[in-house]
């Protein structure tokens, strides 16, 4: 199954989210949502596969990177954080070591490096 084309509508709402991070305010939840799921489906789109898959709840979760084809079961190779910090991680607002090792994100697998494909602007 290809990967969706990302939402325009997301990318209109990344930069309202950042202007709200560098004002220390939360975001709005409808921005929030429409940007990280815009930064995942850019993602899936930019790097097609079914290697990784990488989960942002509760908004959505999108498998990339080429290689061998996971079918059954949990996936080997797992990327999970919250929708802030995937909009700082695809924004280059903050370095996956850095996400990696505060435990801003879980990565499990031999596959789970995004550093390579960040950030997505």
């Amino acid at each position: 199954m290809p990967a969706r084309r990302p939402d325009p509508r997301g990318r209109e709402s990344v930069p309202a989210v950042l202007r709200a991070l560098d004002d220390g305010v939360p975001p709005e939840a409808g921005d929030l949502r429409d940007a990280a799921r815009y930064l995942l489906q850019l993602l899936a789109a930019r790097y097609p596969g079914r290697v990784l898959e990488v989960r942002v709840p509760p908004v959505a979760a999108v498998q990339c990177l080429p290689g061998p084809v996971h079918t059954r079961g949990t996936p080997p190779n797992v990327v999970e954080t919250d929708p802030v910090t995937w909009v700082q991680l695809a924004t280059g607002r903050l370095g996956w070591a850095e996400a990696v090792g505060s435990a801003a994100v879980h990565a499990s697998g031999s596959r789970a490096d995004l550093a390579p494909y960040l950030p997505l602007s």
